[in-house]
């Protein structure tokens, strides 16, 4: 079926657009919830005379992610994970963790928009991610993985086990002063 849609509809289109649609999920979906309109004679009309608005809005679209791409592009993403000795990380970095890191700083990117050639990074070191902004324009992140320090929780574990045994040993000398104490009391 071929409609027109109403509104902007997620992974469908924008406002304007015309679009061929399943029957059902025009009429069970789109439809109700006012989302599209068939297309014929008097919507088409309907739509030319409300066609500079709907390019005055696609052009501020376009304004606004010319903008983001702009600060994406200036955006280092410096993501700390946990890895081995060889450098080799114990999880991944994924579009999901680029996303995540964007939403955190600002930025209202979607998982989807964001891509990492070879899916994930597995490795320290210096990488890029494309991220899919309005139409066509995409943005270059760059993305510095670097790994935890996990040496330094090594090298105070060992120190709090010794300091817990000066604890155990320190506790029954205490233990033994206190019935003393009640003896010295006692007299």
């Amino acid at each position: 079926m071929k409609i027109i849609l109403n509104q902007d509809v997620k992974h469908l289109g924008e406002m304007g657009d015309v679009k061929n649609v399943a029957d059902g999920y025009y009429r069970n979906y789109l439809f109700p919830h006012g989302f599209a309109v068939p297309y014929n004679d008097v919507t088409v009309a309907y739509f030319e005379s409300r066609k500079e608005e709907i390019e005055a809005r696609k052009e501020q679209k376009r304004k606004d992610s010319a903008s983001l791409k702009e600060k994406l592009e200036a955006l280092n993403v410096e993501l700390v994970m946990p890895a081995g000795s060889n450098g080799k990380l114990y999880g991944a970095v994924s579009a999901q963790t680029v996303a995540e890191y964007l939403n955190k700083n600002g930025f209202e990117i979607e998982r989807k928009r964001v891509e990492i050639p070879g899916l994930a990074i597995k490795s320290t070191g210096n990488y890029h991610a494309i991220i899919h902004l309005y139409e066509a324009q995409t943005a270059e992140v760059k993305i510095a993985v670097t790994a935890q320090e996990t040496e330094t929780k090594a090298k105070d574990a060992p120190k709090a086990k010794k300091e817990s045994k000066e604890a155990k040993e320190e506790a029954p000398v205490a233990e033994t002063s206190a019935p003393e104490a009640e003896e010295a009391k006692a007299e």
